[in-house]
Order: structure tokens, then sequence, then C-alpha cells
């Protein structure tokens, strides 16, 4: 077997993510996967495909590789991948929470999902509109008494705001960190979110710019996108994490598709240090497509 060369993440890099898989096995209305046009790659990396991958990946303490998707633990190697991932890559993990906790619990060890930062390693979603708060609540606790760094995030959806934070109260008086997350996208004609770029996920125009990102976003068949828009769409890759041949160039690519954003690419938010006003892309020399 081809050995692969190690992949050295760039001091600004601010994220590194496998999404496993963008399916998911819940039915949110507005989930922000969905923003653009279904473009996505069905195929999946096997386990040893997804860690021989991802070990390759040379990063920092505070730069985990996030396993998230759609839903993650629905690939059949969710567990295989956690512990076989060499342990000086931290993992975080992005999940709705609707999988066997108990197996969980007794397959992985907490220390291995557990490093030093502002918020928890394990980030559950809560979604009103197809989840019910008492069994996720009793979920977390059950996984936070193992010793996991686990949280709620609840998305303030403008017609589930309230639920959301009641929801939050009754998780703080149970001991659960829950935190809120800003709605991005449309509601009722009106485009939610705060933006740094004008227009860019308006949908109402292309142009042609340079596009630098501070992100590793990896695909589920391993393929490595410049942003989660080509991601979602299907737009061709870079490159793909298990191709010998991959080499990570920290550049400004030229993209025709800036309008068409997506707004986890565009948004302001807090970066890994949870300092806010941070964009996940830089985007320079806009000219017509």
């Amino acid at each position: 077997m081809t050995e692969l060369k190690p992949i050295v993440l760039p001091e600004h890099y601010n994220y590194s993510a496998y999404f496993m898989t963008l399916a998911c096995n819940l039915t949110c209305s507005y989930c922000i996967n969905r923003f653009g046009e279904d473009g996505f790659v069905k195929k999946r990396l096997t386990g040893p495909e997804a860690v021989r991958g991802i070990n390759r990946i040379n990063s920092r303490d505070d730069l985990p590789i996030t396993l998230q998707g759609g839903e993650p633990s629905i690939h059949k190697d969710f567990i295989h991948i956690i512990n076989n991932i060499k342990p000086e890559l931290n993992i975080d993990i992005l999940t709705n929470l609707q999988f066997d906790t108990d197996e969980f619990i007794r397959r992985v060890k907490p220390e291995r999902l557990r490093r030093k930062s502002p918020y928890a390693s394990i980030r559950v979603s809560y979604h009103p509109q197809v989840m019910e708060l008492r069994p996720l609540m009793e979920k977390v606790l059950k996984m936070q008494n193992a010793g996991f760094s686990i949280g709620i995030w609840g998305v303030l959806h403008p017609l589930q705001e309230q639920i959301v934070r009641d929801a939050q109260k009754r998780c703080e008086d149970a001991g659960i960190d829950f935190r809120f997350k800003e709605f991005l996208g449309e509601h009722e004609g009106r485009l939610y979110g705060t933006y740094r770029y004008d227009g860019a996920c308006g949908k109402k125009f292309k142009k042609t710019v340079m596009c630098k990102t501070t992100e590793l976003i990896i695909g589920s068949d391993g393929s490595v996108y410049r942003c989660h828009s080509d991601l979602y769409e299907g737009r061709t890759p870079v490159g793909n994490i298990i191709d010998p041949a991959f080499e990570l160039e920290d550049i400004s690519r030229p993209c025709n598709a800036f309008g068409h954003c997506n707004p986890c690419d565009i948004k302001v938010k807090t970066n890994r240090f949870q300092s806010y006003g941070h964009t996940s892309v830089e985007i320079e020399e806009m000219t017509h497509a």
C-alpha cells in the first residue's frame, strides 16, 4: 500500500471536519445542508480508509478533527473510526445523539473525546421540530455521568426560538451545558444570519471571485472541498484525502459561484477560541462572471 504523505494544517486554519455522511435520521425542514441544490456525494469511505486518510493530518491541540454529517453515527464504522484515529489528533463530534449511548459508553473511552476547550467535545443538536427534550437530556446526562465532555446546542429558528430558550433553562437546571446557534437560512422570504459579504448567499447573482479558506472540509468519500457550498452542491473537489498525490495548498482559488455561497462559509461567528468576528473564507478580486 502506498504511503500517504503527512498533511500539515496551516497555522491560520480554524476548523477541520470529516463529513462522514450527509444522510441523517432526522428530517428538519430548515437543515443548513439543504440550503442550495442537493448535489450530495453518496459514497462513503470505509472505516479503515477513513482512518488512513485522517491519520495523515498533522494538527494542533486546539484544532481537532470534527466528525459530523448529516448524522455521523449512521456510518457503520462510526466507533471504529473514533477508536483508530491516532491519539495525537483530537476529536470532536457533532451529533443528534439518536444512537445507542450504552454501546457508545461501553466501546469509547471518555478521555478520547476530551480536550482543553471552552466548549464540549461532543456537541449535540436539539431540534424541537423532530425531537423530544426529556429523552435527549437523559442521554446527555448518562454520557456526562460516564465522563464524556458533552453539551447541547439549539438553533434559534424564528418558529422555535421560545421553545429553545425554555429548553436551555431546563437543561441548565439539570446541570447540562446548553448553548444557542444563530439560525442561518431563509424563512418566509427573509434571509437570517450575520454575514460578512453582502449578497453572498442571496442566490440573486453569480460573480467570479478569489476565495481562500481557513478550513479543511472532507466529504464522505474522502474528497477535499474549498468550502461547504462545494461539498453540499457536489462541485469538483480539490483532491482526496486518501490519494497519495494529494497535497494541501494554502492558496486563494478562483470561484464563479459567489452569490450562491453557503451561509456556513460567510457568516460572522466565533473562532475555535470563542472570539467573535471570524469568517471561514477570505474573498477578494470580485468581477462579473
